[in-house]
């Protein structure tokens, strides 16, 4: 592999604390050095004037749909699409088909993600066979076949006994649990947030409460067990201060929060449109704003994007017959420039930090970081680039965007993962 030679950028390596201009040498998938001045006449040449040269950036939360949905995204598309976005790395939830119970489905993926030119795949096991929530699946064989974390996703742990079971088993083996927080009773039959736009628009709603309970249950659980337990997707201020409680108590919990929930809220559902309809859904303006309180202060610790692609025909219904769920790899660098650091909400270290390093280090892969020996998994973007996305355009397969149309200043230059370009745009 021809040695690659990254000159003029501006480096932003939170994990060492390095803002500054640098050269960075790639060579045999590696970063082979980092220096003001590097010069290596048989090196291809990056010219990153005016750019930023960051760790790789880490999606926490992505589902790719293969196998069992191929026609809404595909491990080969979906690679792709976060390449596009800016990530060297997701993390793929398991409520596949079938569901990522067992190490048969969690060597398929890996297999098919070994012929995907685009981002790294790390498969995320189910908690529980079949994501049924009553019996353990075969967490230790799975972890040994290569997955990061285990998480039942769209389908919460309801029964408690069972997660204290799970939260043991992960505590001795040293794996991450990630829970979709929702108490199913409560939420049932909603299709938006509880609040005065559900009863303007006559909607069934979600209370914030079905998200607060299950959050201080988890909370509980991981200080009984001593398990890191990681809650994903967090949309409320209820929610955030049970997490930052626990942060002051030194429990092992993280949280996740995505683009479109710190920047949307329940009004952008006003026209019935299933575009705006995920779960957990568009919070209130006040939730919004604790998100971005969090965000700011650390008691956040990543963006995630929750990429959940769905099929036009499948989507293109009624607001409430539509699946939930929106795309967001393509977006989520773009949506952050736009609604955090410009608006100067946070510095370019901690939106680097939200977006590489935490990452890398909640489930523990290689990356986020910038030094030498380490994988030259790399993003390098621009904070100036103007440019308007279309989702019709995009890498997924799927065009189920909020932001489909939206105009943005700064986004995704080059995705390089193992030394190799895998996106320029």
């Amino acid at each position: 592999m021809k040695p690659l030679l990254i000159k003029n950028g501006r480096v932003v390596d939170p994990a060492s604390g390095l803002d500054d201009r640098r050269d960075l040498l790639v060579e045999d998938g590696q970063i082979a050095a980092l220096d003001k001045k590097i010069e290596k006449p048989e090196a291809e040449v990056f010219d990153a004037t005016d750019l930023v040269i960051a760790p790789g950036f880490i999606d926490l939360h992505t589902h790719l749909r293969e196998p069992g949905n191929e026609g809404a995204e595909t491990i080969a598309s979906g690679a792709r699409a976060a390449a596009a976005g800016g990530f060297t790395a997701v993390c793929a939830m398991p409520n596949t088909q079938p569901v990522n119970d067992s190490v048969l489905v969690t060597h398929y993926i890996l297999g098919r993600a070994a012929l995907a030119q685009g981002a790294r795949v790390h498969p995320i096991g189910a908690v529980t066979k079949n994501s049924q929530g009553e019996e353990l699946a075969e967490l230790e064989s799975m972890r040994a076949a290569g997955i990061v974390a285990v998480s039942d996703d769209g389908q919460p742990v309801w029964n408690s006994r069972v997660l204290r079971r799970a939260l043991e088993y992960c505590a001795a083996l040293g794996l991450l649990l990630i829970d979709h927080c929702e108490d199913r009773q409560l939420a049932a039959g909603g299709v938006m947030h509880e609040g005065p736009w559900s009863v303007r628009l006559g909607l069934h709603g979600i209370p914030a409460l079905a998200e607060e309970l299950p959050v201080a249950r988890n909370v509980r659980l991981a200080a009984l067990t001593g398990a890191r337990v990681h809650i994903a997707h967090l949309s409320i201020g209820s929610g955030l201060e049970v997490v930052r409680r626990a942060k002051e108590q030194g429990l092992a919990v993280t949280c996740e929060v995505t683009p479109h929930h710190f920047t949307l809220t329940d009004e952008a559902c006003r026209d019935y449109d299933p575009r705006f309809k995920m779960n957990p859904p568009l919070r209130s303006p006040d939730d919004v704003a604790a998100l971005i309180a969090g965000l700011a202060d650390g008691t956040v610790d990543a963006i995630a994007t929750d990429h959940a692609p769905h099929s036009d025909t499948k989507k293109q219904t009624d607001f409430e017959s539509a699946p939930f769920g929106v795309v967001g790899l393509e977006t989520a660098l773009a949506v952050a420039l736009e609604k955090l650091y410009h608006p100067g909400k946070i510095s370019l270290p901690r939106l680097v930090e939200l977006l590489s390093a935490n990452p890398a280090r909640i489930v523990g892969v290689p990356g986020g970081k910038l030094s030498v020996g380490a994988p030259a998994d790399i993003t390098i973007f621009s904070l100036e680039k103007k440019w308007t996305y279309r989702a019709a355009e995009g890498w997924s397969k799927s065009h189920n965007s909020p932001f489909d149309g939206w105009s943005f200043r700064g986004g995704p230059v080059a995705t390089i993962v193992g030394g190799n370009i895998v996106f320029r745009s």
